[in-house]
């Protein structure tokens, strides 16, 4: 039986469904939010789902409920994974709807469920948060300001929660992937070499290290995930 739970936002992404078997295969309880019920569907007794919109705040603290919820199993870890990109022009052709819609999806999930989980790390004796932001946000490039942007502030937000806590045995990080080679930026990129982008299955290992204890001198660290990108 796990010892301990993660909860993972972002689970069912191109990049979750890496995190999340790496966790399970290492005997976590993984707690995975997702928008709605997938009919059919079979988990293993270590992988919980629950239906939340983790923009909403009832829903986001609902999820973090579940995840520490199972007393032989306190809630260690929280990966926020829950994220997406949009192209569009320079600055000054990009409507401000498009722009906050970035912060919407990059920014707002991370916050609300790590607001949710942080009393329950600290209540269980300390824990981690890996939050998953870009190289955008430390190399920008033109035409993607709501994304970078977004991307900027959950790093900035990451390493808030670092210095807040550290006090309280509650660590956070962050990593910095570049293009990560998953269908649908294949199909968004066809001409580009894929060889050179980093694969979910190679992200995996990094978030699960942040999140374990083997980490543990280990916050506000800024890990950068390119491959050969």
């Amino acid at each position: 039986m796990a010892e301990r739970s993660v909860l993972v936002t972002g689970g069912t992404g191109g990049l979750g469904g890496a995190v999340v078997a790496s966790f399970v295969d290492a005997g976590w309880r993984v707690v995975v939010p997702q928008r709605g019920a997938r009919p059919g569907s079979d988990p293993a007794d270590e992988l919980v789902r629950v239906v939340a919109d983790l923009a909403d705040p009832a829903d986001a603290a609902r999820a973090v409920e579940v995840a520490a919820g199972e007393p032989a199993a306190p809630l260690r870890a929280v990966v926020n994974l829950v994220g997406g990109y949009a192209s569009g022009g320079l600055v000054h052709e990009t409507p401000v709807e498009e722009f906050e819609r970035m912060l919407t999806l990059n920014l707002r999930p991370t916050y609300l469920a790590t607001q949710a989980a942080l009393p329950h790390l600290v209540a269980a004796g300390g824990g981690a948060v890996v939050c998953v932001s870009a190289r955008a946000a430390v190399a920008p490039f033109p035409g993607a300001a709501g994304y970078v942007t977004a991307k900027a502030a959950v790093l900035a937000f990451a390493n808030t929660v670092a210095v807040e806590y550290r006090s309280r045995n509650v660590r956070c990080n962050t990593v910095l992937p570049s293009v990560i080679d998953t269908p649908a930026n294949r199909a968004a990129q066809p001409a580009a070499d894929h060889s050179r982008w980093v694969t979910p299955a190679e992200i995996a290992p990094v978030i699960r290290f942040l999140a374990s204890a083997d980490s543990a001198p280990t916050s506000g660290a800024t890990v950068p995930v390119y491959g050969r990108a």
